[in-house]
């Protein structure tokens, strides 16, 4: 007979699945006309790489940086098109890639080579250009050489063309059509599919995801899965998205302390009054981010109060008075429902993106909506 385990620590990561399918759907209704390659690396944004991939069953094919997420995957019974965004990093993963059907990305004139000289079964190449971002791909007056090169391989058996954008998630930036325009000026006359739009050009850029050529159009969806807004200044709900994961703990303490009283480490917050300041089970250790300020929200049991002093390992503090019948024991939210991630991070000087990618492995997972 085993005893049960304690549930320990009352920080959690609860991640609603509906909300993950809705988002799905939305991407659908902004780019009705294409494929949707659901782009899940860094352990599905945060959210267990595994879990997002069987919620997104709808979605066409998967995006993940390399092969260890990629056989992940696999080894977790998903069946789905698999594209490593990265490509590969040494020949040696090419048998492997080759077997399980994965497609690589193409960025760089050294894995043409390895291609040329190490391939032994045929796989699908995503030739990768570089339009403007200036980080992975071939320039445009590379391109040509590239595709002559990699169609000339006798194991490749298709090829696709990919570009990444660098400023879509600003509306206004005159840049991501620039590089649309580049993109099907080299690619217009060539058979393959192809893949321009990330999160803020589905939602911003129609033009990026417009049908062209004989291929199929696919879009790479990401953070707006997650219900997140790619744009800076909007959160995700505005955009008729939902919050997947909701980081909530508990309060383990409510102290009443006196008008001077230094909180926290470095003595940096002091109560301006007589007040009651709870403490929360949840800090850095747990990916809550230390450089979040005073002022931060959290909601304690609904109501949202300010975080107070700096961020610890295993604790943050917070003022009460909004809240003056919070005792010890009730939900705090973090982020998520009620409060945007987006919010959070705005106060702490990060992007979304850190938050979601940094909770830690202590934090536990409790899924919703299944």
């Amino acid at each position: 007979m085993h005893e049960q385990r304690p549930e320990g620590r009352p920080i959690r990561s609860v991640i609603n699945l509906t909300a993950l399918r809705e988002n799905l759907r939305a991407v659908r209704r902004h780019a009705p006309h294409a494929r949707i390659m659901a782009v899940i690396k860094a352990n599905g944004y945060g959210h267990g790489i595994r879990r997002v991939a069987e919620a997104l069953r709808e979605a066409d094919a998967f995006g993940v940086a390399g092969i260890d997420e990629a056989l992940d995957l696999r080894e977790g019974g998903i069946d789905h098109s698999i594209v490593l965004l990265e490509g590969f990093f040494a020949a040696d993963e090419l048998p492997a890639i080759a077997h399980h059907g994965f497609s690589v990305v193409v960025h760089h004139e050294t894995q043409i080579e390895q291609l040329v000289s190490a391939l032994q079964q045929p796989l699908t190449a995503w030739l990768k250009i570089d339009t403007g971002m200036h980080r992975l791909g071939f320039r445009p007056r590379q391109f040509e050489t590239a595709y002559r090169r990699l169609k000339a391989c006798g194991s490749i058996a298709a090829i696709h063309f990919m570009t990444h954008f660098a400023c879509a998630d600003e509306r206004d930036n005159l840049q991501t059509c620039q590089q649309i325009d580049v993109f099907h000026a080299l690619t217009q006359n060539l058979q393959g599919d192809v893949s321009l739009a990330n999160s803020a050009a589905i939602l911003n850029q129609p033009a990026s995801h417009s049908r062209r050529g004989t291929g199929k159009q696919w879009v790479r969806p990401g953070i707006m899965l997650f219900g997140v807004s790619p744009f800076p200044d909007e959160d995700g709900e505005r955009l008729g998205l939902h919050p997947v994961m909701t980081l909530k703990s508990r309060l383990i303490a409510v102290n009443a302390c006196q008008r001077g009283d230094a909180i926290g480490y470095g003595a940096t917050w002091r109560c301006p009054e007589d007040m009651r300041v709870g403490v929360v089970a949840a800090g850095y250790g747990d990916g809550y981010p230390r450089s979040a300020a005073s002022g931060t929200p959290v909601l304690v049991k609904g109501r949202r109060v300010p975080l107070v002093g700096r961020v610890s390992m295993d604790m943050l503090c917070v003022d009460l008075r909004a809240c003056p019948d919070a005792a010890v024991g009730d939900e705090v939210v973090l982020w998520g429902g009620g409060l945007p991630v987006e919010e959070v991070a705005r106060h702490a000087g990060a992007i979304a993106y850190e938050l979601l990618c940094g909770v830690t492995p202590r934090v536990r997972i409790v899924e919703e909506g299944g």
